[in-house]
């Protein structure tokens, strides 16, 4: 632990101007005021605020910064007041200290209202100063570091909580480094074995081709002399973690991936920025969709960074990022860079952002929020999307997360726009609303009169504020359309039943399912929330067994020893009529395959599991499960048109499942119960046959959702 002297030395090499009797009154009170107290790991409770504040030390922050880091647990944890600290050490520094405390007191891994709640609080807390959170993202990072001292239950919680909220937010703020501690440290806790794995596999590849990241620092140096560009270049492996992420969201074996060095030019100007960009280009093949450029349009925290992915040594995919020193100060600091100090002066770095700005903008928006969903929303993909930069057609810039699409640069412009959207061209063409905007690309909103939002924008958009306007004004929209459909849909099952969906017969369901009304459980079929099959079974629940087709269902498959029970594949729903076969698996009974399964490829050499079964002869009750996959003209009416069409030919629907919802056409898949092969085919020939029918198929996969 630091003792006060040198602590305050510290402070003085990079601020000769720090007031050194409140430094050192504020270490001397702490640790009057933690006599006694001990952590997990036996050592005094007062070696954490030190460590807290010589990680803002390491930051180059002011004087409150760091007084407040050393009293950041004096209310909370003794005798100390508010009045007292503000007597002592200015009101000012109370204030932070109290912030601190409330930020501290915040269960932030709760339940998602409650969650909800805190993030408005812990946001609202740091738009009245942002080092109250600066502060508690060092007292995270302390704690982290001595994680292992805790029970482990609190140790899984607290790495969570890291996960979700602290790590994510000190990478909004531009505190990279930071982040990516915070994610390793619970990286280590949540799933050690990946994270040894990953270590290991490292080892492996750097015994297999020695050092790679000196060789290609030397080739990047050499280059860089070759066309006189002065700068220094670093290199380093990515962090366990980050390369962990990068498996999971692309899918692919450590082997297979490419890119897992990183390493950074820094240059003595913005213009050697390009000029070493340009030099690499010439020397190795740019990997084409890798290239970023976040000088000429930084992120909203300050970060300004040339990144470019290139095939370097042996083929290897290596990612440089070009950048100045004092770009660098920031990508490493991000908003605290706004607070450093130098030489005993606020340390003048023209990229550092004031955050205040970037608060006030977000906690205002949060307020028009009115669900604690959508505020959530607003939160996450504040804190943990990238940025795409587009252009209106008068040139003005628009952030937005990256995925983002046109109806999302609609909303951003102002919500009457977005209300009217009815389509959009970018860079001079006509593109569908559901287009991934990249950086760049000028767009136009295209606006008609009476336009209004769709369902289906629900989907397509990607912005919380445009998902919050869009939500607003569906739930200001008549619901008919979901009840008429409902009314469809129930006719046609209570009609294969033999039955009417009367009134009386809705209104007995909605009151046994605990619903307002008859007309809600129509909107609720509508949705596909209820299937109308679901409903018949809770009103007449002696027709869910009964088999009238002459088959009954219990004995529809021949070739089993007595007191055996069968199981269809969900992976081909094999139906009578299609050539079966038994598959054994223990303790169960056999799982029933259409011959051409692609599933039985894998279990060619277990001929023992397989059973020769086949379909009873006779005509099968219509309890077989299909399941379609259907592409429709989102127009008024189709949907229920389609419904009609199945119901006509006898045929069940048991679940509908949107898959798709785009402005001009809607995905979905269709539960359908068939007697057999023949049943089906009739059942899928009478949709194909519809003119707002784009594609119909079967659908068959080893998911039975996608």
């Amino acid at each position: 632990m630091l003792d006060a002297s040198d602590l305050l030395n510290l402070v003085k090499n990079y601020n000769p101007k720090a007031n050194e009797a409140l430094i050192l009154g504020a270490y001397d009170y702490a640790c009057a005021m933690h006599e006694g107290q001990t952590r997990r790991s036996g050592e005094p409770y007062f070696s954490h605020p030190v460590a807290v504040a010589a990680i803002l030390i390491e930051q180059r922050l002011d004087d409150a910064t760091i007084i407040t880091a050393l009293l950041h647990d004096t209310i909370e944890d003794t005798k100390g007041t508010y009045g007292e600290i503000a007597a002592r050490f200015t009101p000012r520094i109370a204030e932070l200290v109290d912030g601190v405390t409330k930020l501290t007191n915040l269960e932030l891994s709760n339940r998602e209202s409650k969650q909800a709640e805190n993030f408005r609080k812990l946001f609202m807390a740091m738009s009245k100063d942002m080092r109250v959170i600066l502060v508690k993202l060092a007292d995270r990072l302390h704690n982290m570091r001595t994680i292992r001292h805790s029970p482990h239950e609190q140790q899984v919680k607290k790495a969570h909580e890291t996960m979700d909220i602290y790590a994510p937010l000190a990478g909004r703020m531009g505190m990279n480094w930071m982040r990516e501690e915070l994610e390793d440290i619970a990286f280590r806790v949540l799933n050690p074995e990946a994270r040894d794995s990953i270590i290991r596999r490292f080892l492996t590849l750097q015994k297999a081709t020695g050092d790679v990241v000196s060789k290609i620092t030397y080739d990047i140096e050499t280059v860089m002399e070759k066309y006189c560009i002065e700068g220094e270049v670093f290199g380093r492996a990515k962090k366990p973690f980050s390369i962990w992420r990068k498996m999971q969201e692309k899918k692919l074996a450590f082997s297979r991936l490419s890119d897992i060095y990183g390493f950074r030019v820094i240059t003595r100007s913005e213009g050697d920025c390009y000029n070493v960009l340009g030099a690499i280009h010439q020397c190795w093949y740019a990997v084409p969709g890798r290239f970023k450029d976040y000088i000429s349009q930084p992120k909203s925290n300050g970060y300004r960074s040339i990144h470019t992915t290139v095939s370097g040594r042996d083929g290897k995919r290596v990612e440089i990022q070009i950048r100045t020193r004092q770009m660098h100060d920031v990508a490493e600091s991000g908003v605290a860079a706004h607070w450093s100090y130098r030489d005993g002066i606020r340390a003048g770095n023209p990229f550092a952002v004031d955050p205040a700005k970037w608060l006030t903008n977000l906690t205002e928006r949060f307020e028009t929020a009115g669900y604690h969903d959508e505020f959530l929303e607003h939160v996450k993909l504040e804190m943990y999307s990238d940025k795409v930069f587009c252009f209106t057609p008068k040139g003005d810039v628009v952030k937005l997360p990256k995925g983002a699409t046109p109806l999302d640069f609609a909303y951003s412009i102002h919500t009457r726009i977005g209300y009217s959207c009815a389509g959009a061209k970018v860079d001079g063409l006509r593109v569908p609303l559901w287009t991934r905007l990249k950086n760049g690309q000028s767009v136009e909103i295209i606006t008609a009169e009476g336009q209004t939002p769709q369902a289906a924008w629900i989907d397509v958009a990607v912005t919380g504020r445009a998902k919050a306007a869009i939500r607003r004004s569906l739930r200001e929209e008549d619901r008919g359309h979901y009840i008429k459909l409902g009314q469809e849909l129930a006719r046609v099952a209570f009609a294969h039943v033999g039955k009417k969906a009367t009134s009386k017969a809705l209104d007995t369901v909605a009151r046994i399912m605990g619903l307002k009304n008859g007309d809600e459980v129509l909107a609720r079929i509508g949705s596909a929330e209820v299937s109308a099959r679901g409903v018949i079974s809770i009103l007449y629940p002696e027709l869910g067994g009964r088999d009238a087709a002459g088959v009954e269902a219990h004995r529809a498959v021949i070739g089993l020893t007595p007191g055996a029970t069968t199981y269809r594949a969900q992976c081909c729903q094999a139906v009578p009529g299609e050539r079966i076969v038994g598959i054994a698996y223990p303790g169960l009974g056999p799982m029933v395959h259409a011959i051409d399964c692609p599933t039985l490829a894998d279990l060619d050499d277990e001929p023992d599991r397989w059973i020769d079964l086949h379909w009873t002869e006779g005509r099968h009750a219509p309890v077989h499960n299909v399941t379609i996959n259907v592409t429709l003209s989102n127009d008024n009416g189709v949907l229920g048109r389609i419904c009609t069409l199945i119901g006509e030919q006898n045929a069940n629907i048991s679940d509908l499942h949107f898959i798709d919802r785009k402005p001009d056409f809607y995905r979905l898949l269709i539960d359908v119960d068939v007697r057999d092969a023949k049943h089906l085919h009739a059942v899928m020939m009478a949709v194909e046959a519809d003119s707002d029918v784009a594609t119909m198929e079967r659908y068959r996969a080893l998911e039975r959702r996608p």
